[in-house]
């Protein structure tokens, strides 16, 4: 039998790399519970992440061959590295190459596991008696585990991390370093919370690495996020979760306890292909007053475009067509796809209060100001009769941002654009800060 199982592995193993043989494979860099990571010669700076038919808990203490979990732990993570990056988070994945294997950064990788937890269950409560199953944390909460096999990962503190002085493809991890990883992951794991509460799905916790870029010496999000990597429980029940957990909870592994396993890590990779498929259409109609004001609708459309929303341009005066502008009004009432109207209107702003008046859905006001009357004309778009709600946002960037933030509240692919967007702000500034510090010195 065992020389049967060699058979297939080797086999399997052979199936793998003619699949991607065209990429050149060179020596193994890495070698885990789960994975395998190959370089590349021919494209310096990648990686090939290979997947294994290994399923472990308790630090390989239980350890057992599933097939076809290196294909569905793939599918898995390719999906959730795409709904990131496309979201707007630095990740090290590339693309997918084969069913069991992805192009990724090489990085070098800071040995450290990132746990987030939004409802209190595992480990967290045998290390925190008294707290029951269930609490849940807001803001969430965060740990953060020393990978070190030998003594089963032990907790750090942020002193020990910083203490420890890691020093990674040239780069120091020191407090800007620890920050921006603390932001990345509650960002990422509210990035996916929302992606799976469209499946009804909660996203009980997850743990996430990151390395550092030896190309560019950024930290990224690296390694991989599949099943293995956080508990699910559907409709919030964790009798019904689909993780690993009910791998770890076996009390004896059969034949027929590994099939249960495994249908539930293809229950996920199946669930995780909808997370990046957006649930409700949007749209953002700009209304101008006249084509002189087109470059500064040509923002707000640019704007709209980086979050995913389509936009659409017309020309109409609600003083000199009223009735046109009411007809245009109505087209795009009429075919049920969520609206926010933006009106262009320098000068006496009637297109928005008009608009507002006479539309249940959001308008903005975004006047294009000139040099010479910029602060009066500015008035007709703020002081609004009574009974009308539409809002004055000066910058076309910005009004294109609030139709965003408007959207996301349905639409979870908006929503994520958006929270991506707030943590590379706030990395940026981090950054800057920390490099006027060194010039400083």
């Amino acid at each position: 039998d065992t020389g049967l199982l060699e058979l297939h592995a080797a086999a399997a193993s052979l199936s793998s790399v003619s699949r991607f043989s065209e990429l050149n494979i060179g020596q193994k860099l890495n070698e885990g519970k789960t994975k395998q990571i190959f370089e590349l010669p021919d494209q310096p700076g990648l990686v090939l992440v290979q997947s294994k038919d290994q399923i472990t808990a308790g630090n390989a203490a239980r350890k057992d061959q599933m097939e076809g979990k290196a294909a569905i732990a793939n599918k898995t993570t390719s999906c959730v590295f795409k709904l990131l990056q496309e979201s707007g988070i630095k990740t090290a994945f590339v693309k997918q190459h084969s069913d069991t294997a992805f192009v990724a950064a090489h990085c070098e990788m800071i040995p450290i596991e990132w746990v987030c937890r939004r409802v209190a269950t595992g480990s967290f409560l045998k290390r925190n008696p008294g707290v029951k199953e269930g609490f849940r944390f807001s803001p969430l909460k965060m740990e953060m585990f020393f990978k070190d096999d030998a003594n089963n990962d032990p907790q750090w503190s942020e002193e020990q991390l910083l203490e420890a002085k890691f020093s990674l493809a040239g780069l120091t991890i020191g407090q800007c370093e620890v920050d921006i990883m603390n932001r990345s992951t509650v960002a990422i794991f509210e990035i996916l919370e929302k992606a799976w509460a469209t499946q009804n799905c909660t996203l009980v916790d997850m743990k996430i690495e990151f390395g550092v870029n030896v190309k560019t010496q950024e930290i990224v999000l690296a390694d991989v996020i599949d099943n293995d990597s956080w508990r699910l429980w559907p409709a919030g029940d964790r009798s019904q979760q689909k993780d690993k957990q009910v791998y770890r909870d076996l009390k004896e592994v059969t034949p027929e306890a590994m099939q249960m396993v495994k249908r539930n890590f293809e229950w996920v990779s199946e669930r995780v292909k909808l997370l990046l498929e957006p649930q409700a259409s949007s749209r953002v109609v700009v209304l101008m007053g006249s084509t002189s004001d087109m470059a500064h609708c040509e923002k707000i459309r640019k704007a709209c475009t980086s979050y995913g929303i389509s936009c659409v341009l017309r020309v109409t005066s609600a003083h000199k067509g009223p009735d046109e502008t009411l007809r245009i009004k109505a087209e795009y009432e009429g075919d049920g796809v969520p609206t926010v109207f933006v009106a262009v209107a320098g000068r006496s702003n009637g297109l928005g209060p008009v608009m507002s008046g006479n539309t249940a859905y959001p308008v903005i006001n975004c006047p294009p100001l000139t040099p010479d009357w910029g602060s009066q004309d500015v008035w007709s778009s703020l002081r609004m009769p009574s009974g009308l709600g539409c809002s004055t946002i000066i910058s076309p960037e910005a009004a294109a941002q609030f139709a965003a933030q408007i959207f996301g509240l349905t639409n979870h692919l908006v929503w994520c654009k958006l929270r991506a967007s707030m943590l590379n702000t706030w990395v940026a500034l981090k950054l800057a800060d920390k490099k006027l510090q060194a010039c400083s010195l």
